[in-house]
């Protein structure tokens, strides 16, 4: 794994060939040198001001040569490197090269080979374990370990909160902990549960220096400050006695955990494909910030909680604006489910590639439809946002299946189900005999529970049909997919990214970060004072290794 400290000459091939210093005082010359100085991000830039008019203009170098008749040197700017635009304490915890994580696309989306080659790649990627049976979860733990075997990557797999099926949140949890999973994504958490206070206790421990010491880390997506507050502090008391008289955690565990916050990275999930708020970054990051600022105060701590940025992050730009609002780290997901090595079919993600800003939706959320949660879908080329929505209106107005009016129940048949509900069910009840039978007991006593399940059968299987490229049921295909899905797609207009094929996870990655440190670059060069041109600032995507 590379380190912080041998980047610079690691770096090198990202850019192309150094130009040798000029001098940027000729009028006809001016703007393209300053383009050069923006462009060649890796070269330290000198800025020069014109004595008489005042102009700034820039050459490469930092030789600290004297200064041509009628310029003072004015500013110097050293390299800048995408391996540096976020907290460098986040590369050194982890071990990582770049600030770049890649999300947990659920159902399996976000594949063991998509987070392998991520992880080869210096970057963190989680795998997407949520929606999975915990066998399919198990292979694909192992399957990581097989691919990543003798590497130093860094890795990571999600817990979904399941309110539904607390037994299976519980059990991947444990294996977790077993198979020694390193980073924890927690995700759609309202509230905190044993299993993400044992995730991030079991094996702490205190060190011959006195530190404290973590087995794993966890990763809290989250949208809300109510819940962001929840993983900035300590596990609460209740829990952690309650974990220790399980057996899940030693008394010496739980007495350190109570000193240290439960999550060490906090993700600022903004408007983004899947559960979401929809919130504005610029609003969310500057507030989760201070909220961390508090809760390191509280508890006498400095740097022990990170806040990374998520959301709407498809463009270098919006990367750069990440980094510059203060995000130690940024996280991508609705691009990544784009890529080639992603699970998606490849129906859906030639879909994804036609994608414009306003092609999403929200829709009834499958893992929590009775409380009326919704996430953001793709709108274009599917009917699946607008039936789901009714599935969950009908829900909301009958107390049960009988109850639903003749003409409704026929057109859900019909349009959405493509069978009879009778059918559905026993298909239903089949899933949950094996899945969580619990489910079953309550849907004999609770007629309306029993609704919700056979209602829940088209939510979930519309992202099954998607993954498989069912194109039979094309029109009900549930991708998750924010508003970032639509401006990459227009940032990669014309460029070899264009073309879904083309498209790997670690290009989009790597593009990203390199167009963002261009941007960055551009940024500092306006503070001084020199007139950026704005071609300068449009970095289209390139072959980078």
């Amino acid at each position: 794994m590379l380190t912080t400290a041998s980047m610079p000459d690691d770096t090198r091939s990202f850019t192309t060939a150094r130009k040798e210093p000029v001098v940027s005082g000729l009028a006809d010359s001016a703007m393209a040198e300053i383009a050069d100085c923006v462009q060649q991000v890796r070269e330290p830039v000198e800025l020069l001001r014109d004595r008489g008019t005042g102009a700034v203009f820039c050459r490469f170098g930092n030789s600290g040569a004297a200064s041509p008749a009628g310029l003072e040197r004015v500013g110097w700017l050293p390299p800048t490197y995408p391996e540096w635009l976020g907290d460098r304490g986040f590369l050194e915890t982890h071990g990582v090269r770049f600030p770049y994580v890649t999300g947990a696309m659920a159902n399996g989306i976000a594949t063991p080979r998509l987070v392998a080659e991520i992880g080869r790649a210096g970057m963190i990627g989680f795998y997407g374990a949520a929606g999975l049976a915990y066998r399919a979860i198990e292979a694909g733990v192992a399957e990581l370990e097989r691919l990543l075997a003798g590497s130093r990557a860094v890795w990571g797999a999600n817990l979904i909160h399941s309110p539904h099926e607390p037994e299976l949140e519980s059990s991947v949890a444990g294996l977790f902990i077993e198979r020694g999973v390193p980073c924890i994504e927690a995700s759609a958490f309202l509230k905190l549960t044993p299993s993400v206070v044992r995730l991030a206790y079991r094996g702490i421990h205190r060190q011959a220096d006195g530190q404290i010491a973590r087995r794993r880390r966890v990763f809290a997506k989250v949208s809300r400050p109510e819940v962001a507050r929840l993983f900035m502090r300590p596990g609460p008391v209740e829990l952690l006695r309650g974990l220790v008289e399980a057996g899940h955690l030693t008394s010496t565990e739980a007495e350190l955990g109570a000193q240290l916050p439960l999550a060490t990275e906090i993700t600022v999930e903004a408007d983004s494909g899947g559960h979401t708020d929809n919130r504005p970054l610029t609003a969310l990051l500057p507030v989760m910030l201070g909220l961390r600022d508090e809760a390191e105060g509280s508890l006498g701590l400095s740097r022990a909680i990170r806040v990374g940025a998520a959301g709407g992050l498809g463009t270098p730009a919006s990367v750069c604006a990440a980094f510059a609002l203060g995000a130690a780290y940024v996280v991508t997901g609705s691009v990544n489910q784009s890529a080639v090595e992603s699970g998606l079919s490849s129906e859906g993600k030639r879909m994804l590639a036609q994608a414009d800003l306003a092609d999403v939706a929200m829709a009834a959320a499958a893992d929590m439809f009775e409380l009326g949660v919704k996430v953001q879908v793709l709108r274009r080329g599917t009917l699946f946002a607008v039936r789901a929505n009714k599935l969950y209106e009908a829900y909301r107005e009958h107390a049960s299946l009988d109850e639903l009016p003749g003409g409704l129940r026929a057109e859900l048949e019909r349009s959405i189900f493509g069978a009879s509900l009778e059918a559905i069910w026993r298909e239903t009840e089949a899933f949950w005999r094996t899945r969580e039978p619990a489910e079953l007991e309550r849907a004999a006593s609770d007629p309306k529970h029993r609704m919700a399940l056979v209602f829940r059968w088209y939510l979930g299987k519309s992202s099954r049909w998607a993954i498989a490229g069912e194109m039979s049921r094309r029109s009900d295909f549930q991708i998750w997919c924010g508003p970032a899905m639509g401006a990459f797609n227009a940032w990669v207009e014309g460029s070899f990214l264009e073309d879904p094929e083309q498209r790997t996870v670690v290009q989009i990655a790597l593009n990203l970060l390199e167009g963002a440190a261009v941007l960055t670059r551009a940024q500092q060069l306006r503070t001084f004072g020199a007139p950026v041109p704005a071609a300068a600032t449009h970095f289209k995507p390139r072959r980078l290794m």
